[in-house]
């Protein structure tokens, strides 16, 4: 009798080691699981592993790694002149509702941005996807000729001059950025950007402070859209996910510390 109670308690240890076994399989399996609100590095400093050209399969010339940034090498150019560039996307993930982290720095006279809910198949992201502003807010219209293009867009009262919409942290020709909340750091110097998207508001950050905030697709929205610059570009802002992208606009720029959770 002795004998099998013994062996009934070894059954029963033996169980217990595998079911504990078990669940901490089971507990690391879900450990390595991502979770919803974990970031996401698109670039960590070390591989350009995602990146490609919008319309295209791999990185176009003069996007590279230098100094642990993602770099756009090479000289600036003049606005006058511009005709579209070599803008980049992370293509291996579309995102919808998200929070976007990204520092970056720019030259005097310089341009870029950050579009999302980006859709292939156009002319470009900027017909197509919203747009967080970067540029030289400082610089930029003494070194640029930008009278024929806001004379383009309507501007008849100072059409020299770098407009609101037009400003960095700005939601590009729909939304402007509130100046007495802005901390632009000087050209050369690093800043950081972050964009919150969800379907109730949206929120643009420039040095941890916030700067924008607006509805998206509301009446609000839609009556901005079709008075002004993508009055003629029927599928700008209406996709509601889609790829992340980095504006190439005749200008050096870097980027680093590119990160992303999904809300």
């Amino acid at each position: 009798m002795r004998k099998i109670a013994i062996l009934i308690s070894l059954v029963i240890i033996g169980s217990c080691k595998i079911a504990q076994k078990i669940d901490a399989e089971k507990v690391n399996i879900e450990e390595t699981k991502p979770q919803a609100n974990e970031w996401i590095y698109l670039f960590d400093g070390s591989s350009t592993e995602g990146w490609r050209a919008y319309n295209g399969e791999s990185l176009p010339p003069g996007w590279i790694i230098k100094d642990s940034t993602l770099t756009f090498d090479t000289e600036l150019g003049l606005e006058q002149d511009y005709k579209g560039g070599k803008d980049i996307i992370y293509g291996a993930e579309e995102f919808d509702n998200f929070e976007l982290y990204l520092e970056w720095k720019l030259p005097e006279g310089g341009n870029s941005g950050i579009f999302y809910h980006v859709k292939e198949g156009y002319d470009g992201p900027p017909v197509v996807s919203p747009e967080y502003q970067l540029i030289d807010d400082e610089n930029y219209a003494r070194i640029h000729d930008l009278t024929a293009y806001n004379t383009s867009l309507g501007y008849t009262d100072k059409p020299e001059e770098l407009k609101p919409l037009q400003q960095t942290g700005s939601d590009y020709a729909m939304h402007a950025a509130d100046a007495s909340k802005k901390t632009l750091h000087p050209v050369g110097e690093w800043n950081s950007s972050k964009i919150v998207f969800t379907s109730e508001r949206v929120e643009h950050w420039l040095n941890g402070e916030m700067v924008l905030s607006f509805v998206p697709w509301d009446e609000a929205w839609h009556e901005k859209k079709n008075s002004d610059k993508w009055k003629n570009s029927p599928d700008y802002g209406k996709f509601k996910t889609g790829f992340i992208a980095l504006q190439d606009h005749a200008s050096p720029i870097w980027f680093k510390n590119i990160k992303i959770r999904k809300l």
